[in-house]
């Protein structure tokens, strides 16, 4: 499930106290999880709270937590459960009234991860417009998928769905660009997208 020996060896010698394996978790994956939050929230403030309150957990229970061959992965499911819960908190102490499904209100925006430019080509534009036409359950699903390279039995476990039901999200978000990009564009989307091991 897109693991590794690295993460095992990092990950138990977290697990055993070893400071180096602390710092090379947290270095590693802060900037990610600060992107990944802001797909959430734009409170800056709380989602670096949440970062914080999830390596605290991680610290202080580190002797308890259960091995991993995916540290990204680990963090990953960790982090989106801890900032769903402070977000609802902080909605509800804001106000009480407004009860709502979390999941509507979440913010995907994946061109904001590969159109990182002040002034967009043609092309980019496009790009960028026909990824807002896709739901936010499409635009999350590929970003699990191609920026973050995570198996389907994971984004099933991130995003509560059954297997065949995230494969089908993923072809008809992909159809969906097809029939609006060029076999062009969607190399100039993917090229930005994928993971550079898919081109190493």
């Amino acid at each position: 499930m897109g693991g590794n020996n690295s993460d095992i060896k990092i990950w138990n010698d977290f697990r055993n106290g070893e400071s180096y394996a602390l710092s090379h978790i947290y270095y590693k994956h802060v900037s990610l999880l600060f992107r990944y939050g802001k797909k959430f929230s734009q409170n800056d403030e709380l989602i670096k709270d949440s970062i914080q309150d999830l390596f605290f957990d991680l610290i202080r229970t580190r002797q308890n937590l259960c091995q991993t061959d995916n540290i990204k992965y680990y963090l990953f499911v960790a982090f989106r459960r801890k900032l769903v819960k402070n977000i609802k908190t902080h909605n509800l102490s804001l106000d009480p009234q407004s009860e709502f499904l979390f999941e509507a209100n979440i913010v995907y925006s994946i061109e904001q991860e590969i159109i990182d430019k002040e002034v967009l080509t043609r092309r980019e534009k496009l790009v960028r417009k026909t990824l807002k036409e896709l739901s936010p359950k499409q635009r999350e699903i590929l970003f699990y998928r191609f920026t973050c390279d995570f198996e389907y039995e994971q984004i099933c476990e991130i995003m509560s769905l059954k297997y065949d039901s995230a494969r089908k999200l993923v072809f008809r978000a992909l159809s969906s660009l097809k029939r609006c990009l060029s076999d062009t564009d969607i190399f100039l989307l993917f090229i930005k997208f994928l993971p550079r091991k898919y081109f190493s």
